[in-house]
């Protein structure tokens, strides 16, 4: 595995789950939860700054890069099902977990469902704006955000949206937009970060700074210049959110 230090493979939600981990086997464990159609390789940049002192552990959720998925794609509560078995299977109850995009409504949803698991929270870039929930427009935000984010990040998008196949993509979208994140803010009752790049189109700070208000123990932080993928464009900034929110400074 480039990059990464080995791979991680856990009988749990009914597959066999793989994880990339980097980092320090004694350290602080650290879990990335990709966005829609994602998977473990764009956090590597991230994994790189944590690294040093934290374990970080990036998994794919079932259909998503090399973890395989059932046959009908997972909805929102599916994927938050699967995020909690794997939690329970490996022992990461509690641990720091950080989300880009759709990750966000996993992790959210989790909360409402299997509280008991969460760890503190960093949100970046959330999903789905409720002032723009329609196929259209949020299509149009991640064009318009595409200028901002490095070159490089093509690549692994191409790969990752290759590995997981339109029918997924595509059922896996719905199911999203169809999510109400708003009305299950409230449950996500540990330290939570909602972070985004200052131009990010795709999660506006009027948006981000309601979810930031919903947590019952939330902040809200912003990174400049910087568009809606921060783990891979601005991975030292988000580094210093995750170290500050694991030692709850």
């Amino acid at each position: 595995m480039s990059g990464w230090d080995w791979a991680e493979f856990t009988a749990a939600a009914g597959t066999r789950v793989h994880a990339a981990v980097l980092g320090p086997s004694g350290a602080p464990d650290v879990v990335c939860v990709h966005g829609l159609g994602c998977s473990h390789r764009s956090f590597l940049p991230l994994a790189r700054c944590l690294a040093p002192e934290f374990h970080v552990v990036a998994l794919d959720l079932p259909g998503f890069g090399r973890t395989p998925g059932p046959r009908k794609p997972l909805d929102v509560r599916g994927l938050s099902a699967a995020l909690a078995s794997w939690l329970r299977a490996t022992g990461r109850q509690g641990a720091p977990l950080v989300a880009n995009s759709a990750g966000c409504q996993v992790i959210v949803d989790l909360a409402a469902h299997e509280p008991g698991l969460l760890g503190p929270v960093v949100l970046n870039g959330p999903t789905m704006d409720r002032r723009a929930r329609s196929a259209a427009r949020q299509l149009g935000r991640l064009i318009r955000n595409s200028p901002l984010e490095p070159p490089a990040l093509v690549a692994v998008l191409a790969r990752d949206y290759l590995d997981c196949g339109p029918r997924r993509l595509l059922a896996t979208f719905r199911y999203l937009l169809d999510d109400p994140i708003e009305r299950k803010l409230r449950h996500v009752r540990t330290p939570a970060v909602v972070v985004r790049g200052s131009r990010d189109p795709v999660a506006p700070r009027a948006w981000a700074q309601e979810v930031a208000a919903e947590l019952p123990r939330g902040r809200y932080a912003e990174v400049p210049g910087a568009g809606h993928t921060l783990h891979f464009s601005a991975p030292a900034q988000l580094a210093d959110i995750v170290r500050s929110l694991a030692r709850h400074e």
